[in-house]
């Protein structure tokens, strides 16, 4: 087989080995102690040097392993590539926690071809949790099949979301999730939008939303969740994009989409 072309089953073993790499060196470097912690976008989007670092380690992976293929990284990376086939990668998704001590945080890394995304994993490595799946061969969470809740009453639906680091975004949503919060069971916002996704895809949650994410945010985790049985889309039911995620237990879309709608989700 050539480097330009790669089955699943391939492109799935090289993300699962090079983000686990990723994620131990992330882990031990936030116990080994943080040097250089920076801000992105607002005061509040921070980056510290392992963010760069994972980045890095997977960017070289995929040099040596798939050296025509594209990359988009968080970190700044972009390849175009000519193999087809593009790499998504979050080195630290959900870096806040990461800086807190907070378990809740990933490598995510998705395959893309010209029908969509192909394979994702996301790898949690203080969870001791990878999630993984191929388009058409299901989800797993460390190799078991998982499934998306069936839930189909909205009231008894347990949401997660998140919040922009501008601070106006911020209001309102916080805002929309005041006035969501009646009609439903319960709001969880956890801080790392793959492994929201990934929480929709086992059942953890049975819906979850955000606005204003990115590709790289959401590539791996849609998959794991539409493969599980979710079904994503916009707030509108169009295509999923990052300006608008909604995932959720399949009954649950028309209802939520209406309610978010008639809270205010979207940004003004």
């Amino acid at each position: 087989m050539s480097r330009r072309g790669a089955d699943a089953a391939s492109l799935l073993a090289l993300a699962i080995e090079l983000g686990t790499a990723a994620g131990r060196l992330a882990a031990d470097g936030r116990l080994a102690g943080l040097r250089h912690v920076k801000t992105k976008s607002s005061a509040t989007d921070m980056v510290t040097e392992f963010d760069g670092a994972a980045e890095r380690l997977i960017v070289e992976g995929l040099a040596a392993a798939r050296p025509d293929d594209g990359v988009v990284g968080e970190e700044g990376t972009t390849t175009a590539g000519t193999s087809g086939l593009s790499w998504f990668l979050d080195p630290i998704d959900g870096t806040t926690n990461y800086l807190y001590g907070i378990a809740q945080w990933s490598v995510s890394i998705g395959v893309a071809d010209a029908e969509g995304m192909l394979v994702g994993v996301v790898v949690a490595p203080d969870l001791g949790e990878t999630f993984t799946a191929t388009r058409g061969g299901g989800a797993h969470l460390n190799g078991d099949t998982i499934s998306a809740s069936g839930l189909d009453d909205l009231s008894r639906a347990l949401v997660g979301t998140g919040f922009s680091y501008s601070a106006e975004r911020r209001g309102q949503q916080g805002r929309a999730a005041a006035a969501l919060l009646p009609h439903v069971r319960d709001l969880r916002r956890f801080g790392s939008a793959s492994l929201d996704l990934c929480a929709v895809a086992c059942g953890r949650l049975d819906l979850y939303y955000e606005t204003g994410l990115n590709s790289w945010d959401m590539a791996a985790g849609d998959l794991i969740a539409c493969e599980a049985g979710a079904v994503t889309s916009d707030f509108a039911g169009g295509p999923v994009r990052p300006e608008q995620l909604l995932a959720c237990a399949p009954a649950l879309a028309g209802p939520a989409r209406r309610l978010l709608a008639e809270v205010g989700a979207l940004p003004s």
